[in-house]
């Protein structure tokens, strides 16, 4: 179909003779929805596909051997599973799904199999109760998240329905947030995520960059001394203070500030674990060099882009960073997302 660089991309035509893993997609949109692409193939094969999509660019971009063992940790379900959703409007046409693979194309969805029972009961009533008639725009964003009691947070600037708060309990903490900020995915791996990545380690001062509502920073908290959280989310940091002040915690140090930012001014003597979970696009150049340059012992780094992640591991493999475990969690089942957690330590100088 094209060719970048020296890849070529192409699509299938026709299928001559179907492979073992191959399935029939459980969804009517699969193949023009933008969601799922991996629909197509049964679950071991999704598995073994994401692991090799991860050695392959931690071998292919950033030229590092791993040859131990990438640790696969499988979604309890692989459908209904997905806690949060980003809908998307014709508020002319009243449609409201998803858009078309590699288009602003609007796909009408009516099931959305991968959906929280109650997230998908919101949708429905979106599409029936909508005031189609008083939005502005034409086209409009829809953002959704479920807690676990399934109370359902919908954000839209386009609507004036006030966007309430939800809880959910992770890793022995409750957490509040809403669709204003983010918040995994997954309703049954978060407890594995969290877990992967804080491994056995304490000491006197942690970072966590982009914290979000502090879904690290508060079990952080009570391993280290003191725990700084950074994120430029001003309502997700407003949700990490009152989840903090909720699990009784004094040790952390919240800032309203990008990572780039905070790390260029901020004066720190001495860092004993970092983990940073930046967005799908990764990290600037400049701020992960000021990361690397506090030289905090152990670092965790919870990547969502193998690509990014790749890398970025080969910058701290350039100044003596080991990989010691890489952690793959399907939180996106049915799709060719995976989050990564890498442990990196430092060798000692």
């Amino acid at each position: 179909r094209e060719v970048k660089g020296k890849t070529a991309f192409a699509e299938i035509d026709d299928v001559i003779e179907p492979s073992p893993d191959r399935i029939d997609p459980p969804c009517p949109y699969f193949g023009s929805c933008g969601g799922c692409d991996f629909m197509q193939m049964n679950y071991q094969a999704q598995l073994d596909g994401k692991v090799a999509m991860i050695r392959d660019c931690i071998e292919r971009i950033a030229k590092l051997k791993f040859e131990r063992e990438i640790r696969v940790i499988e979604s309890p379900e692989v459908l209904g599973y997905r806690l949060r959703a980003q809908w998307h409007a014709n508020t002319r046409e009243h449609k409201i799904g998803y858009y078309r693979r590699n288009s602003r194309e609007l796909i009408d969805i009516g099931k959305c199999p991968i959906l929280l029972p109650d997230l998908q009961t919101k949708l429905d009533q979106l599409r029936s109760d909508l005031p189609w008639g008083e939005f502005f725009s034409e086209k409009a964003q829809i953002d959704a998240a479920c807690g676990d009691s399934g109370d359902v947070s919908v954000f839209s600037s386009e609507l004036l329905e006030p966007t309430r708060d939800i809880t959910f309990t992770a890793a022995g903490e409750k957490y509040f947030f809403s669709a204003r900020s983010f918040f995994q995915g997954n309703r049954y791996l978060i407890d594995d995520l969290v877990a992967a990545a804080i491994p056995d380690v304490r000491g006197r001062t942690a970072l966590d960059l982009y914290c979000g509502v502090g879904l690290f920073t508060i079990p952080l908290a009570r391993r280290f001394e003191t725990v700084i959280g950074v994120e430029e989310n001003a309502d997700a940091i407003e949700f990490a203070r009152r989840n903090s002040e909720t699990a009784g915690l004094t040790n952390i140090q919240f800032h309203v500030d990008s990572v780039r930012d905070f790390l260029e001014n901020a004066e720190l003597e001495h860092v004993d674990f970092a983990l940073l979970d930046p967005p799908r696009a990764g990290t600037e150049k400049d701020t992960m060099e000021r990361l690397i340059g506090l030289s905090p012992p152990m670092v965790s780094y919870v990547a969502c882009e193998p690509s990014i992640l790749a890398r970025d591991l080969r910058r701290f493999a350039d100044v003596g960073y080991r990989i010691e475990t890489i952690t793959a969690i399907d939180l996106f089942p049915q799709t060719h997302h995976v989050e990564t957690v890498s442990i990196l330590k430092r060798d000692q100088i």
